[in-house]
């Protein structure tokens, strides 16, 4: 009966997410998978893109699309020639004290270098361990030293 109290540890802290060791761990584990995740357009990888999606996933941008067919769909043409048209890397990831979701967020470039925008994307950890997108969201970059119009 000495593994009882793990069992139960197990059972009442969710399974798989109980393994991680530390929220530092976790941060930083979400970090290299949304650079894994900015990988796919750099290599051309459309299947491995799908991968990082949740199954009900949701991008926003023109439209809203809504489940990780329609997403894939969508970003289809993005994947097609030689070129990436746009790639983007993480310079802040955080996650929840529960290590089930997480947020990452960083500067979007064009082929030229030249940042056109800013990606935020909500991941959660689902029970398999992996990190899967749920929510992405890009805008354009802002120049915040110019005061709103009142």
């Amino acid at each position: 009966m000495r593994w009882m109290p793990f069992l139960t540890a197990m059972v009442v802290l969710g399974g798989p997410l109980a393994e991680a060791a530390t929220l530092e761990e976790l941060k930083s584990e979400l970090r290299r998978t949304e650079t894994a995740f900015a990988k796919t357009m750099a290599d051309r990888d459309q299947a491995a893109f799908a991968s990082f999606l949740a199954s009900e996933t949701v991008f926003f941008g023109r439209d809203v699309l809504r489940g990780k067919t329609a997403v894939v769909d969508a970003w289809k043409r993005f994947y097609e020639g030689a070129a990436a048209p746009f790639s983007w890397a993480p310079d802040s990831a955080e996650v929840l004290d529960s290590g089930e979701l997480g947020f990452t967020s960083g500067p979007v470039f064009d082929p030229s270098g030249k940042r056109v925008g800013t990606f935020n994307s909500v991941w959660r950890r689902e029970q398999d361990g992996r990190w899967r997108i749920v929510f992405d969201k890009g805008c354009p970059p802002c120049d915040c030293s110019v005061a709103p119009k009142p």
